[in-house]
């Protein structure tokens, strides 16, 4: 794998660094999902279309409530490359595992990603059906962006083949998007389970969700209260914990 230019590195906390370059980096819909999927000690996870690795660095900045190991797939060679170098700088190459393969096509990836051997699996997949809104011109971002190279439909068949049964599926999406997402999940035998809504305050429409759904469990669907970003004019207690404002996360 080629080496590639490192943009900075984000210190998370707790010994754990994440390098992003000009292509990968993250934003705070990443947080939100790396918080709500929060995996229960011991537990496997994976994260596909990991980016950066920033969803699963963010679960170790507490070992002792660490996922036994991590996965993260990605189909760019820079992104797995950057995840890999976050790992060696915070300690994590046993434990953070980034892997080099396309989620289309679940015989050709690499061993780590073994099926039914997760018991969470999580993706913040691209929100825009090919076509929708402008298209970048950049091809990271229109991987990350658009449905260029994976839909719905194939995120949700490919965590329904690594989760273990009554495993958890994670995922963000576009609150326009939440009748799509259902089906896909619904499709491959994922039950949706919880449901949270995120707002900028809770007068305003939400401009994004994220869902919990369990492989082959049976009907019934929380709403959680919304997440909002803003309470009383000033930032809420939770997004203040989420951007890590009294935690270490700057």
């Amino acid at each position: 794998m080629l080496s590639y230019e490192i943009a900075r590195v984000e210190d998370l906390g707790g010994g754990v660094f994440c390098c992003v370059s000009q292509r990968h980096t993250f934003g705070i819909d990443a947080l939100l999902l790396s918080r709500f999927a929060s995996p229960r000690r011991h537990e496997i996870a994976c994260d596909l279309g990991t980016g950066c690795g920033i969803i699963p660095l963010l679960w170790f900045r507490n070992r002792e409530q660490a996922p036994r190991w991590a996965a993260g797939l990605d189909i760019q060679e820079e992104a797995v490359f950057l995840a890999r170098e976050s790992a060696r700088r915070s300690g994590l190459e046993k434990a953070f595992l980034p892997a080099l393969g396309d989620l289309r096509y679940p015989n050709e990836l690499p061993e780590p990603l073994a099926p039914g051997g997760f018991h969470l699996v999580t993706c913040n997949p691209p929100y825009r059906r090919m076509g929708a809104g402008v298209v970048s011109r950049s091809e990271s971002d229109r991987i990350a962006r658009h449905e260029s190279f994976c839909t719905l439909d194939e995120v949700c068949a490919a965590a329904a083949r690594l989760l273990r049964y009554g495993g958890r599926f994670c995922v963000c999406q576009l609150p326009e998007r939440l009748p799509d997402l259902l089906e896909a999940m619904r499709r491959h035998r994922i039950e949706p389970k919880r449901l949270r809504f995120v707002q900028e305050r809770a007068d305003t429409a939400p401009w994004l969700f994220l869902c919990e759904g369990r492989l082959g469990s049976k009907p019934f669907l929380q709403v959680e209260k919304p997440f909002l970003l803003r309470e009383d004019g000033k930032e809420s207690e939770e997004y203040k914990e989420l951007m890590g404002l009294s935690t270490g996360l700057e």
